[in-house]
């Protein structure tokens, strides 16, 4: 019982270790990499980034690849008169010297024709594609389905 108890302890100390992580692709730090869980495979999924670009040259994220989902695309929420769409997003600019963040309610990775169910604690590689920059595989951690964002202060 007590191995019980200090295992799911340490899956749940876990969680936000891994959206924590921070990627390096050139110039493009990669971090706080996250989605939320899903009801079921046959409801898309997301996908939540920030892309900071320390170098003096613009780069865009002009693609993603998973294989938790058949088709996974970039995708934009747009208000038009108090309406929501989410057209999708032919590129992602990260501007020299800025912070993008793919966040809710804002640019982000739509997952469509998830492979499986996306449960809380569960993770997947994501390849992110740049213009300039190239390509880099960064882990996506799976966080509650109300979630907004991973813990980050907390993870050390």
């Amino acid at each position: 019982m007590k191995s019980l108890i200090l295992s799911a302890l340490l899956t749940l100390s876990a969680a936000p270790v891994l959206a924590c992580e921070t990627f390096t692709l050139g110039d493009l730090n990669i971090e706080h990499a996250w989605s939320r869980a899903t009801i079921g495979a046959n409801r898309p999924g997301v996908f939540y980034v920030e892309i900071t670009n320390n170098g003096s040259t613009d780069d865009a994220l002009i693609g993603i690849a998973t294989p938790a989902a058949g088709m996974p695309m970039l995708h934009e929420t747009v208000v038009t008169d108090g309406i929501a769409s989410m057209p999708h997003a032919m590129s992602i600019p990260v501007p020299a010297g800025q912070t993008v963040e793919l966040a809710p309610g804002g640019y982000h990775g739509m997952l469509m024709g998830l492979t499986t169910t996306l449960a809380e604690g569960d993770s997947f590689p994501v390849t992110l594609s740049f213009q300039n920059a190239g390509e880099v595989v960064v882990n996506v951690e799976v966080l509650s389905l109300r979630a907004e964002g991973p813990d980050c202060d907390d993870a050390n």
